[in-house]
């Protein structure tokens, strides 16, 4: 992109008095040469792929190929149902994003956003305000430009990657993303969707990369979880007038200083964290056995 931070992709929004996908639209529109027409059609096929992910994932008889995980989305699903504590809305939006990264577990279809190992987050945001009537499908896929500019600017001031910045890298980035296509979603201007950014990224600093077995399952498929559920407090924050006051670009930069910080043990090798526990090891002595 034409654009090397996310205040620079906010200030240009807020000089055309547009929003941060409609600057990320035109952008890639250029950078692609291709209409405006065609560019929503291809993220319309990305979403209607997640949507797939999401309802294969919820499988009861799902498993992965390690054997370790699977059915957990299932379970969520029938909690959600019956309205649990926080309600129907919420316990399905878990339920989604633990669907898409058992799914991915087992070696189904799935959009990496960003990354495969967090690849449950945007859509269990995304498709949970489609599919509860809280967003038209129109509105869901032009957001997840906002997204993907959000993603571009990580990748190129920090990482995305958990083997080089752990998983606030994955798995936070994926948080941070949606937690500004959520905001921007539900009517915040381009400010807002920046500090639901950097409220969400805060939230997961310093979180490592320890993979059992070195599988992306345990505990990525529960991290997915707890990203979507970061990613609605963010916004939540950030469309009541809350601030994050260190700048969003400025808690990239940090996330990079934390990551570089990790030592090799705790940046997916599965030497360190959960993957050392005694359980984490008997785990992967399952598996390759």
């Amino acid at each position: 992109m034409n654009y090397h931070s996310i205040q620079e992709l906010i200030d240009a929004a807020e000089k055309e008095k547009t929003s941060i996908s409609e600057i990320v639209i035109r952008d890639q529109m250029e950078e692609l040469e291709c209409s405006r027409e065609a560019l929503l059609q291809r993220m319309e096929k990305r979403f209607s792929v997640m949507q797939d992910s999401v309802k294969a994932g919820m499988a009861p008889d799902l498993r992965s190929t390690s054997g370790l995980t699977g059915g957990e989305a299932s379970k969520m699903k029938a909690y959600a149902e019956k309205g649990g504590i926080l309600g129907p809305f919420f316990n399905h939006a878990v339920a989604r994003a633990v669907a898409v990264s058992e799914y991915n577990a087992a070696m189904g279809r799935i959009v990496a956003a960003p990354t495969a190992g967090s690849c449950g987050i945007l859509p269990g945001v995304l498709v949970s305000m489609l599919e509860e009537g809280k967003a038209s499908r129109e509105a869901c896929v032009k957001s997840i430009f906002t997204s993907a500019g959000i993603g571009i600017i990580i990748a190129e001031k920090a990482s995305l990657a958990g083997a080089q910045g752990g998983c606030q890298a994955e798995c936070g980035s994926a948080c941070g993303m949606a937690a500004a296509a959520l905001t921007e979603l539900c009517g915040g201007t381009p400010a807002q969707a920046g500090h639901a950014c950097a409220i969400a990224l805060q939230a997961q600093l310093g979180l490592v990369c320890d993979p059992v077995a070195g599988l992306v399952e345990i505990p990525c498929i529960k991290r997915n979880a707890s990203g979507t559920t970061l990613a609605f407090m963010a916004a939540e924050m950030a469309l009541s007038g809350v601030i994050f006051e260190i700048p969003v670009d400025q808690v990239i930069d940090a996330m990079k200083e934390v990551g570089d910080s990790l030592p090799c043990s705790l940046r997916e090798t599965a030497m360190g964290g959960l993957a050392a526990t005694p359980e984490g090891r008997r785990l992967a002595r399952q598996v390759f056995s």
